[in-house]
């Protein structure tokens, strides 16, 4: 029973890891990157639905991002979703395609983005820390159940916390890496 815990937990933790590199991925550095529309919403018929549902997203250039929609009606709603999200850039709306050029990251703008990847990196180590905390709760349930012992108890307590480890040193070296990114010009 106890090996399942472990398991599921550890489970939990590689798709906190995966979710976290996702989620940096998102952040804007100076080059274009189809990901940096993810959680932009565009109310299409009623519905919130995410760009890449409703148009072809492409990159031209380095620094340009081009979304072709798939219907042509839609294009002002995806022109104002991206100009009232937090992205900083202005469309260019050519009447059937929208780009979006990407500046270069001024000093402000890369410690700003810096900020907000050190807060989303803490949120990450803390969604690992509540996967251990939840797995030691059903460890020590199953202890007081008589499922496990007491020196079982410590084992896998002491299993649950390197795999947090692990998984906290994998968030931390992905933050270092966008980090890394985002400090280059």
């Amino acid at each position: 029973m106890s090996k399942a815990v472990i398991d599921k937990s550890e489970e939990k933790m590689k798709s906190a890891v995966a979710f976290a590199k996702e989620d940096f991925d998102t952040l804007r550095t100076g080059k274009a990157n189809a990901k940096m529309l993810d959680g932009i919403m565009v109310e299409y018929y009623g519905t919130p639905t995410p760009i890449n549902q409703i148009a072809g997203i492409s990159i031209p250039e380095p620094s340009q991002i081009l979304i072709k929609p798939y219907d042509a009606n839609i294009l002002k709603d995806i022109e104002k979703a991206i100009l009232n999200s937090d992205l900083s850039i202005n469309p260019n709306n050519d009447g059937a395609n929208i780009r979006l050029n990407i500046p270069p990251l001024n000093e402000e703008r890369r410690k700003e983005l810096i900020k907000k990847l050190m807060k989303k990196s803490e949120e990450h180590k803390v969604a690992i820390r509540n996967v251990r905390r939840e797995a030691n709760e059903k460890l020590k349930k199953e202890q007081k159940d008589s499922v496990i012992t007491e020196d079982d108890l410590k084992k896998e307590n002491d299993i649950i916390q390197k795999a947090t480890d692990k998984y906290i040193k994998e968030i931390d070296a992905a933050t270092a890496a966008k980090e890394k990114e985002l400090k280059t010009i």
